[in-house]
């Protein structure tokens, strides 16, 4: 396996798990449930699927497989990277163009709480 195809399979695995996760479809799917989502074979995922666990972004569990802390960050950002063009901003909300929500994460927290209750105070 290349590190090429090893990075393409981590960040499918990885992505793949975090949006089962957030859909409440599978906490901690199984290689065979894994396998049948991204239309691989059995066999060939789980030699990746022992190299992300070694590698700490995975953990095995008695029902099938946990993102880690850093396998759930990394597949937030492949997922959020992935899917950018359909979750970008909707009326009433900051973009990318806005930079108050964008010079740092507090303001961008605080813009997203005022959207929110509806108190946004500052311009874009």
């Amino acid at each position: 396996m290349s590190e090429l195809e090893v990075l393409k399979v981590r960040e499918e695995v990885l992505q793949a798990m975090y949006w089962m996760r957030a859909e409440g479809l599978a906490e901690e799917p199984s290689a065979r449930d894994l396998s049948s989502f991204l239309a691989v074979p059995a066999d060939t995922l789980a030699g990746y699927i022992d190299r992300f666990v070694a590698e700490g972004h995975l953990e095995q569990t008695t029902a099938g497989f946990r993102l880690t802390e850093t396998g759930t960050e990394a597949g937030k950002r492949s997922f959020a990277d992935e899917f950018s063009d359909m979750t970008n901003s909707g009326h009433g909300e900051c973009g990318a163009d806005c930079t108050f929500c964008n010079s740092d994460p507090n303001a961008a927290r605080s813009c997203l709480e005022e959207h929110k209750v509806g108190e946004h105070v500052h311009q874009h």
